[in-house]
């Protein structure tokens, strides 16, 4: 071997040791970075005419263990729909209160007939029925608040929904452009590792929202699909659409086309769900949210309203009220209209019949709502008929099972807190699976142990190839010295 030969070995074996010692140095320093991928260097023996010229550098390898990258994001869909569900029952859950709650709607039926019951002690008293009033006038604002809170529960869901469509948007137009940059960078030879970090960040974004699988393409670039089978990205991003509602009350579903669903180049992809096969993540999680889990406590609630009005508008329960008559609580002044259920308990008011302040009287409390003059003032016959009405089980609304009106309040609780807690609990093996997979994600990732052994090596030839040059060196200055 010349000395020439020696040195130029040398030299590549200089320049390889500091592109190893660069490369060790990015692991250790990203390795509690998400999306970082751990890299190594490809080398090979470098010739020259058949002959050794020290050596080269191939390329730079990304270390990813795609099966666990595409279970954790997986689990990132269902973790997102979950947090976003539970996170939305909890609140729902406080807002309506629980039995205990002075502010629930149990609490002030409760209240309110143990006004009643007052009364009926002391039917002349018209500060008792003055209490009796105030009593159902909070029962019905109950409702009315809670039906509110309902609906804009509702709009913050299909807000939610605007949002990830945007950032499902963006990010979709991000990776086609990054596919485009580490095509351009492979079909170079550079290196193109901290795009494909970038893009696998980008692509875990969108799995929050969406449920998908990457498809690997030809030199570098992906595909993507729902695991439903929607293409989202296959060369060129897909774009969808979505069209908020600002306001959205009791009787507006998607099904009365009220509410819009996702559409693509302006179409629907699917009328019946909205969703389509874009089900699943936060994205789904927002449209059941909207859609079913919101809507079916609004069903209950207006159930509840019409019971309560069907109660007191039934001439069994006022002999002075004919069938058609108002009872003693209205639809926004009407009677009760079993086709026009949906958005009632937003509805529903107390007559003024009975209300000073608008007109009425305390005593048709006592005397019944259409009586022709003044009763009794010490009968408390029809406070106690108004007593019976609440204790009576009753089936008004179709489908519903018959019950007093305490025990329909008490099975909509119930049923609110089931709900959360099955929420919670799916919550629980849910964070609990993506903690695994999460681990799992970076013990397959950067090994400090293992980089900082690979960087003893890399100094202890790093140390070789210089001192070769040195003896080199060495030798040409002997011979200058002939």
């Amino acid at each position: 071997m010349s000395i020439s030969s020696a040195l130029s070995n040398a030299m590549s074996g200089l320049s390889v040791t500091s592109r190893m010692a660069e490369v060790v140095s990015s692991n250790l320093s990203n390795a509690l970075t998400d999306g970082y991928g751990r890299r190594s260097l490809d080398l090979s023996a470098r010739q020259v005419g058949g002959v050794g010229a020290g050596v080269q550098i191939d390329g730079v390898r990304r270390f990813v263990d795609a099966g666990i990258l595409a279970d954790r994001r997986l689990a990132d869909a269902a973790l997102g729909g979950q947090e976003r569900s539970a996170n939305m029952l909890v609140r729902l859950e406080q807002t309506l209160g629980g039995p205990d709650d002075a502010a629930s709607l149990e609490a002030r039926l409760a209240r309110f007939e143990q006004a009643l019951i007052g009364a009926s002690s002391d039917p002349a008293s018209e500060t008792r029925l003055a209490e009796v009033l105030s009593r159902l006038e909070d029962v019905t604002l109950t409702l009315r608040n809670n039906s509110n809170a309902i609906q804009s529960m509702r709009q913050e869901a299909d807000a939610a929904i605007a949002s990830d469509i945007d950032t499902f948007n963006t990010a979709l137009l991000q990776v086609e452009a990054m596919n485009a940059d580490i095509l351009r960078l492979q079909s170079t030879g550079a290196d193109a590792s901290t795009l494909l970090d970038l893009r696998q960040q980008v692509v875990d974004k969108i799995a929050d929202i969406v449920p998908l699988r990457e498809l690997p393409r030809d030199n570098g670039t992906i595909g993507l699909m729902t695991t439903n089978g929607m293409t989202l990205l296959d060369g060129r991003a897909v774009q969808f659409g979505f069209e908020s509602t600002p306001t959205i009350v009791g009787d507006m579903t998607l099904a009365s086309g009220a509410l819009t669903g996702i559409t693509l180049d302006g179409a629907p992809i699917d009328a019946t769900t909205g969703i389509g096969r874009l089900d699943g993540g936060s994205l789904g999680a927002s449209f059941a949210l909207r859609d079913q889990t919101l809507v079916d406590a609004q069903e209950t609630l207006d159930g509840i309203a019409a019971d309560l009005i069907a109660r007191f508008e039934d001439p069994a329960n006022d002999p002075t009220l004919a069938p058609g008559d108002l009872g003693l609580l209205t639809d926004e002044g009407g009677t009760l209209d079993l086709a026009d259920i949906p958005g009632l308990a937003g509805r529903i008011s107390v007559n003024p019949i009975v209300n000073p302040t608008q007109g009425g009287t305390l005593t048709q409390l006592r005397d019944g709502l259409n009586a022709a003059g003044p009763g009794p003032q010490g009968s408390a016959v029809q406070l106690d008929r108004w007593i019976g009405a609440l204790s009576e089980s009753r089936s008004d609304v179709p489908g519903s099972a018959a019950r007093s009106a305490a025990g329909r309040m008490a099975d909509f609780t119930s049923q609110i807190g089931l709900t959360r807690l099955q929420a919670e609990e799916t919550l629980s093996f849910t964070a609990a699976r993506w903690d695994t997979l999460h681990e799992a994600e970076l013990a397959s990732g950067v090994d400090t142990d293992l980089e900082l052994q690979t960087l003893l090596r890399v100094e202890q030839a790093y140390a070789a190839n210089a001192k070769v040059i040195q003896t080199v060196d060495f030798m040409m200055q002997r011979l200058m010295e002939l």
